[in-house]
């Protein structure tokens, strides 16, 4: 059996060098997701982040919450029977951080104490549901992290 030399030892430093970089050129930018910006008008929303807290603060504060549930039409957010919202309208966006594209907003009028968000308009992944309402002019939103399956 042949003794390795300093020779030997340059060129498999030299090879796994290189198998190093050929692995930084091709296989790991398969790993990355496609990343983009939440908002266009970030700077601006960042201003009027205030009225979010407050608002979320408003509806931690209440005693029953909307909640929502998965059912075979889509998905039902449902609100408490005491709740009134002004205009009997809310406003909610199904928010998708992976792709802009996927989001859903939209006001919608409630009738019956609930409303359902069609099946038909949510892909399969992660959203957020923010829900917004005002009752007696006192703005509330809350947000639900929700799979979609």
């Amino acid at each position: 059996m042949k003794k390795l030399h300093w020779g030997h030892g340059l060129a498999i430093a030299l090879g796994c060098f290189m198998i190093f970089i050929l692995f930084l050129i091709f296989v790991f930018p398969m790993g990355k997701q496609n990343s983009e910006m939440i908002s266009n008008n970030y700077y601006e929303e960042e201003l009027e982040y205030q009225k979010v807290i407050d608002a979320k603060k408003n509806a931690a504060e209440l005693e029953n919450q909307p909640t929502y549930q998965v059912t075979s039409a889509g998905l039902q957010i449902t609100f408490p029977k005491d709740a009134k919202p002004d205009g009997n309208k809310a406003n909610f966006i199904l928010f998708r951080t992976d792709d802009s594209n996927l989001d859903v907003k939209k006001e919608v009028t409630i009738s019956q104490n609930y409303f359902i968000i069609p099946k038909k308009v949510i892909t399969k992944g992660s959203y957020t549901l923010k829900l917004k309402w005002t009752e007696n002019k006192i703005p509330y939103q809350i947000d639900y992290d929700i799979l979609w399956k």
